[in-house]
């Protein structure tokens, strides 16, 4: 089921949510706790109900091999503990592997060697690689000694929780569990139904509405490509641009709805999202794009090979394996393998660039406007560059949307607009400037979605930041909050979410547009990985 959808908004949301007070009243926080895990199995069959099957066996697996782990370290038993940690870790990746990795595999081998290895049709589960993410940390948690006993259906609801079953935040037991057996987290509070549904509302509206009005202005572009099209310079950059819009408010807007469909059920989920456009170096853009999934790359990934530890040689070489796999993890392809190299290698540069910084006390243009100018500009261009990569179908059709950006297949705007020049044409043509016939509508209307959405991304609040005085997350940091739009300004007063008539009717306004727009209804793009 989907957040973005007429059936969750109007049915099996405020059902659950109704259910869930109702049980937690008449019953107790046992049953309402099945109520919930129930209510969230039943959100993910929707999809394909065999496949409940799979996260129930993974569910019960992981919690067994939990339990194990935590006798063995109250045991100090190291050897069973190191053996169990293997079996589950293992297990799990196996799992993944399985159902993600094996037609990728076998591609690659019949092609290597040119045998002819063929596999039955897999369909991949959806939320597999979150919901195995997440069982991982617990496991290895469990190891650790980090994991406190929890019965059977608290730990299903820990996986379960259909705000966060699908594509995340990926979060650690510790962080969700005590908020359901805190006292009173089962009433229902009007603050929080308050809050929650102002985040979803804006979450919905950056989905149906920002993120699906720019897609239809980067599809066509990638499908032209990928069908062996040479798009020209501006073609190509106003479609790369176009999806990193799009990725980034359908992103964003997953987010908000996750957060704010939790918080409807008193749960605080961790901040996600953190305008990551903004961010001047590659370091920060991955502190705060997926911020979950970095923590979780940087915890049981980076950290164990050794992070920084070894020198700066073995620094850079767990940045690329840990960036490796984060783009594995993405998908099964080269293209996203790929992606995740170019991220590495981002970072080897800027740690390597900022040790040499230090080094030799180089210091030009620090803490400029120019200075942070340009390194946002650097930052940005490198993160487009890798989302081709990312959105293309194929390592060929990647390359020559990226030559139509270089400008290898030259510069030409459609004679519609052309002809709307005057004079100044005369000056674009001599400058080399060419025309083509069509698609004066589609290329004025994309960048007319850029100009509209690169200040939202760039200079608008978050929804975090809207939200600030609310507690609107685990990890929230209001001090990061900008001084221009803090509550003490003209700006922050007007940007700063408050119960009050006029908040209401804009996010009534909001969140009307949103369900006006549900009309064709499409996935979120990370529910893909």
């Amino acid at each position: 089921m989907l957040f973005n959808t007429y059936e969750f908004i109007l049915l099996f949301l405020p059902l659950t949510l109704l259910g869930y007070f109702l049980l937690a009243k008449v019953r107790g926080a046992e049953v309402a706790i099945v109520w919930l895990t129930f209510a969230s199995l039943f959100f993910y069959a929707w999809w394909k109900p065999i496949y409940v099957f799979l996260l129930l066996g993974s569910m019960g697996f992981n919690f067994c091999i939990g339990r194990l782990l935590s006798h063995a370290h109250a045991k100090s038993d190291r050897y069973t503990g190191r053996v169990l940690l293997v079996i589950g870790v293992s297990a799990n990746l196996m799992l993944l592997a399985y159902f993600k990795y094996a037609h990728f595999v076998v591609e690659n081998v019949n092609h290597l060697t040119g045998a002819s290895f063929q596999l039955p049709t897999i369909i991949l589960p959806l939320a597999i690689s979150f919901y195995t993410f997440q069982q991982i940390a617990y496991v290895v948690d469990a190891y650790r000694g980090l994991t406190a006993e929890y019965k059977p259906i608290h730990y299903a609801l820990f996986v379960t929780f259909f705000p966060q079953l699908i594509a995340g935040p990926i979060v650690h037991h510790r962080e969700m569990l005590p908020q359901f057996m805190s006292p009173g987290a089962m009433r229902p509070r009007l603050e929080n139904l308050a809050i929650g549904g102002s985040i979803f509302a804006i979450g919905l509206f950056k989905k149906v509405v920002l993120a699906d009005g720019v897609a239809q202005y980067s599809t066509p572009v990638f499908s032209a490509v990928h069908s062996g099209a040479d798009p020209s310079f501006f073609l190509a950059w106003g479609g790369a641009l176009a999806y990193t819009m799009q990725l980034y408010f359908d992103f964003s807007g997953y987010s908000d709805m996750a957060i704010g469909g939790a918080r409807l059920f008193g749960v605080q989920l961790p901040i996600n999202f953190n305008s990551p456009y903004r961010a001047t170096n590659i370091s920060e853009f991955w502190r705060r794009w997926h911020m979950t999934l970095s923590r979780f790359l940087r915890d049981y990934i980076y950290i164990p090979l050794g992070g920084n530890r070894a020198g700066w040689s073995r620094r850079y070489v767990n940045l690329m394996a840990t960036m490796l796999l984060g783009g594995l993890w993405h998908g099964a392809g080269w293209t996203f393998v790929i992606w995740g190299g170019l991220h590495g290698l981002y970072l080897v540069i800027h740690q390597a660039w900022s040790g040499a910084r230090k080094r030799f006390a180089f210091s030009a243009l620090e803490g400029t406007a120019v200075g942070r100018g340009l390194a946002w500009t650097v930052t940005f261009l490198a993160v487009v560059v890798g989302w081709v990569f990312f959105r293309a179908e194929s390592l060929p059709a990647a390359l020559r949307m990226l030559e139509g950006m270089a400008g290898l297949n030259g510069f030409a705007v459609p004679n519609a607009i052309a002809a709307r020049l005057g004079g100044f044409w005369d000056v674009l043509a001599a400058l080399g400037l060419g025309t083509y016939l069509g698609g004066g509508a589609d290329f004025t209307r994309t960048y007319l979605w850029l100009l509209l959405l690169f200040p939202i991304a760039l200079w608008m609040p978050n929804t975090q930041q809207i939200f600030r005085d609310w507690n609107p997350g685990l990890d929230f940091r209001p001090e990061e909050v900008p001084a221009q739009i803090r509550f003490s300004s003209i700006a922050g007063r007007v940007l700063t979410w408050r119960p009050t008539s006029p908040w209401a009717l804009f996010l009534s306004l909001i969140a009307g547009l949103g369900l006006l727009s549900l009309s064709s209804v499409s996935e979120f793009l990370y529910f893909q990985f």
